[in-house]
């Protein structure tokens, strides 16, 4: 490798890893194969930039790299300017639910909202302050006034009205418009209480209408029902702050899967159609949406996202699609596993990181690390179930195991009987067939 990893980062990619987890940063070290894939988004990126919408799903195994295609492109599309919300589906959290976990979704959108300079989330009031910091510049300049005088504050609010009107023509455009003109009062009063009443109401934390028209004058919360409403409406308020998009992101939709209801899991269907249609008709603008699930959660026709007609005659493959000629423009995006190549060209990133986070000299040759994979293929039993997530924990084990122990060797700890592996399907006449013509 050519860069050296900083510390804070390696250890954080490490400990990651080995978790099992996908690391929210630092990804760009390791990142290997995906070229096709990471393609088809970027190519939606400026869709999205140029005021257009997108949808897209990404189908994989779990462990076979979907949530680390997810937070790849998270970290791409920050770097461009991007907003970027996202949040995994769970039991409390879903897109439709009988006791909020639709707003419960909505919420953790909100509070994971990232940019650039704001990465882990939370950036909401940063991108707020950003915008009403941009507008006073422009009355500053147009009218040459200093803050200080008496018309300022008139001729901002002004502004600021002229600037929302373009979101009042959307469905709740009105009250989001008066919420913002609230939080900028807040602001130039210093008066954190309507900062904080207006940032409750946007992250719709608010639990009934009689509470937020007591507090804020306004008779309308963002709920169950609407939340996405709402998301539109953030995408084309966060160009206006100057950013050039917003991208949501959203992970684990097994989880509407596993829901036991037949009728609460179409209705989540419903509401995956409804974004669906907006964004390829155009009724939401510079927003893209990307969810993650594994093949049998979108192609069950029991339970899955197939169960729902509607949904399966828009989403499944046409009768030209084929394996080795695939359709990246198509709305699912299905990740095939890493090559062997891909695989090895993985380890060795991994090998440099913990060599520099841990400062030792490696005595892992390029034949320990082919060899290391062949054992993989034959353990997991064949190379259509490998997954990056188990060679990446076997493998950082084996490391750790090595710097702790530096006179052992890897081709002895692989080959010795204390290192067991499930039996596998593919033969060693395949395995070394696959290996054949393998070349660094």
């Amino acid at each position: 490798m050519n860069d050296k990893v900083p510390k804070r980062i390696a250890t954080m990619l490490m400990n990651s890893l080995k978790g099992g987890v996908v690391p929210r940063t630092g990804l760009g070290y390791i990142a290997v194969g995906r070229e096709n894939e990471i393609n088809a988004l970027l190519n939606d990126v400026s869709i999205i930039e140029d005021g257009g919408a997108t949808f897209r799903f990404v189908v994989g195994k779990y462990g076979s790299g979907k949530s680390f295609l997810l937070q790849t492109i998270r970290s791409h599309v920050m770097e461009k300017g991007f907003v970027v919300i996202d949040a995994d589906l769970s039991p409390d959290r879903r897109l439709v639910g009988n006791k909020g976990q639709g707003l419960a979704t909505y919420r953790e959108l909100i509070q994971n909202m990232s940019t650039k300079t704001r990465p882990d989330g939370g950036a909401l009031p940063l991108i707020l302050e950003r915008w009403i910091a941009s507008v006073q510049n422009e009355v500053i300049n147009q009218y040459n006034l200093n803050p200080s005088d008496m018309k300022f504050m008139s001729l901002m609010e002004a502004k600021i009205y002229e600037k929302t009107s373009c979101i009042e023509g959307l469905v709740h455009g009105f009250e989001f418009a008066k919420i913002i003109n609230l939080y900028f009062k807040g602001y130039c009063e210093s008066d954190e209480n309507k900062k904080n009443m207006a940032l409750k109401w946007l992250r719709g934390e608010y639990n009934n209408k009689t509470e937020a028209k007591g507090e804020l004058g306004i008779g309308l919360i963002i709920n169950d029902e609407d939340w996405y409403e709402y998301i539109k409406i953030l995408a084309e308020f966060m160009v206006m702050a100057g950013y050039k998009g917003m991208m949501m992101l959203v992970d684990e939709l097994v989880n509407i899967y596993k829901i036991p209801n037949q009728v609460a899991r179409q209705y989540n269907y419903e509401k995956i159609l409804t974004l669906y249609n907006d964004t390829l008709q155009g009724k939401a603008k510079y927003l893209g949406i990307i969810m993650s699930g594994t093949p049998q959660c979108v192609e069950d026709t029991k339970r899955g996202i197939f169960s729902y007609e509607a949904l399966k005659s828009r989403l499944e493959d046409s009768r030209f699609a084929r394996d080795d000629c695939r359709d990246f423009l198509a709305p699912i995006i299905r990740l095939k596993p890493l090559t062997p190549e891909e695989m090895t060209i993985l380890i060795e990133k991994l090998t440099h990181i913990h060599c520099d986070l841990y400062d030792y000299q490696t005595t892992i040759t390029e034949n320990d690390m082919i060899e290391f994979i062949k054992t993989e293929y034959a353990r997991i039993g064949a190379d259509s179930h490998i997954t990056p997530r188990e060679v990446i924990r076997d493998y950082i084990e084996l490391l750790n195991t090595l710097y702790q122990y530096p006179d052992k060797k890897l081709l002895d700890i692989i080959s010795s009987d204390n290192f067991t592996f499930s039996k596998s399907t593919t033969t060693d006449e395949e395995i070394n067939a696959e290996f054949a013509d393998f070349e660094l």
